[in-house]
């Protein structure tokens, strides 16, 4: 049986063409750490990573490449810049619909005397500019971040990052932006889009290797280490150096994870993100016109596909998530994600706590005829039910 892969919000499958060799390359290679000798191997692995470290900054639109922090992902990333710049009687406002990489720092943070306020999504995952504006400037303090995520993971729900970007630059609010679900599909430019910290993982669209992520940093700000160690520079002094990206990358890097990383980057700029958003946006319209026309079937979030950034969810009525998804795998070949995604607040706030949601998340590989094949095998399941149409109560599409 062929697998069908729709798992791509956790982690893209198959990686771009090059990743693995770019991996490789280093590891047979190279091998030798960067900034950790004078050797011909370490400075070449030197030049690889200011090479790496370009390439990110050029593709996010910072100028200045030394405000490319690398981390193992985008949890570290968000934790670096939370544990990193805030300090007690700091506010802190985020939403319902974060993940949590997101909400468990928060929460490890109020510990230590750090307010948190969380603004409710509505009933399709969509947070309010005009209430984070809010909830930033009431009370005796103003907020000192916000902390928002550019598209949902459960409901692929994207938000008005860019309107909140303007309106906290202005006030002088930091915003930090969770980039897991849209960097590599979304365009983002840093600069011009006015973000001030943005956590992006390498192993989803960006179509790079696991363990692979960054933080941007803007000019500026000077986060406090969350880890400390070797930095490879000022050895002689037990205190971390000043400079970014050092300061806060201590012990050896991943240099192979970033050599794929950046064979990743450089396959989507090949392809333009035009392109990719077009092809992803064309499945999540067949999925959702196709889901729409299936009985028994609930679908969470906006329900167009220009609202979604690439990721879906969806219930069977009168079937358990956890049951659709078995049976997609074991009798169909199809892999989606079943449950909480990590997420429990969305689930609460759209409406499918406690057992969560069946999550259909196409990549850049995925074909028409995978899309097909799902509703084929969703319909086989639903078949029971045929009419759909619009729940106005919950502002989503549902199946009676």
């Amino acid at each position: 049986m062929a697998i069908i892969y729709l798992d791509n919000a956790a982690t893209s499958v198959p990686k771009a063409p090059g990743v693995g060799h770019a991996v490789a390359e280093v590891i047979d290679q190279l091998g030798a750490s960067p900034g950790r000798g004078g050797h011909r191997l370490a400075l070449e692995a030197g030049r690889l990573l200011l090479e790496i470290r370009e390439s990110v900054a050029d593709f996010i639109g910072s100028g200045d490449a030394s405000r490319i922090v690398f981390t193992s992902g985008a949890t570290e990333a968000i934790n670096l810049a939370l544990f990193g710049l805030l300090q007690p009687g700091d506010r802190v406002i985020t939403s319902s619909m974060e993940h949590n990489a997101v909400l468990r720092p928060l929460h490890a943070l109020q510990q230590r005397g750090i307010e948190t306020v969380r603004v409710s999504a509505d009933a399709v995952g969509r947070v309010s500019a005009e209430k984070i504006r809010a909830a930033a400037i009431q009370g005796p303090r103003r907020a000192r971040m916000v902390v928002l995520t550019h598209a949902a993971n459960v409901t692929g729900t994207i938000q008005p990052v860019e309107e909140v970007a303007e309106w906290c630059r202005r006030e002088g609010i930091l915003l930090l932006v969770d980039a897991a679900q849209s960097a590599g599909l979304l365009p983002i430019n840093v600069e011009t889009m006015g973000i001030d910290l943005l956590a992006v993982p390498g192993h989803k669209s960006l179509l790079g290797p696991s363990g692979t992520g960054f933080l941007y940093i803007r000019p500026g700000l000077q986060p406090t280490p969350l880890n400390y160690g070797g930095t490879g520079s000022d050895s002689a002094s037990p205190l971390p150096p000043e400079e970014l990206p050092e300061r806060l990358e201590s012990g050896t890097i991943n240099l192979s994870g970033l050599a794929g990383l950046q064979a990743g980057l450089q396959y989507l700029q090949s392809r333009g993100l035009h392109e990719v958003r077009s092809h992803k946006t064309a499945l999540l319209e067949m999925l959702l016109n196709g889901l729409k026309s299936l009985g028994g079937v609930r679908i969470y979030g906006p329900g167009e596909a220009s609202g979604h950034a690439a990721a879906v969810s969806i219930n069977l009525t009168g079937r358990d998530p956890a049951e659709v998804g078995f049976r997609l795998d074991t009798d169909y070949g199809i892999c989606v994600r079943t449950g909480l995604h990590c997420a429990a607040e969305a689930h609460r706030t759209i409406g499918s706590f406690p057992d969560g949601t069946v999550r259909i998340s196409p990549g850049l590989f995925n074909t028409a005829e995978d899309i097909e094949n799902l509703l084929g095998a969703l319909s086989e399941m639903s078949k029971n039910r045929t009419q759909v149409h619009l729940n106005p109560s919950v502002n989503a599409w549902s199946s009676m």
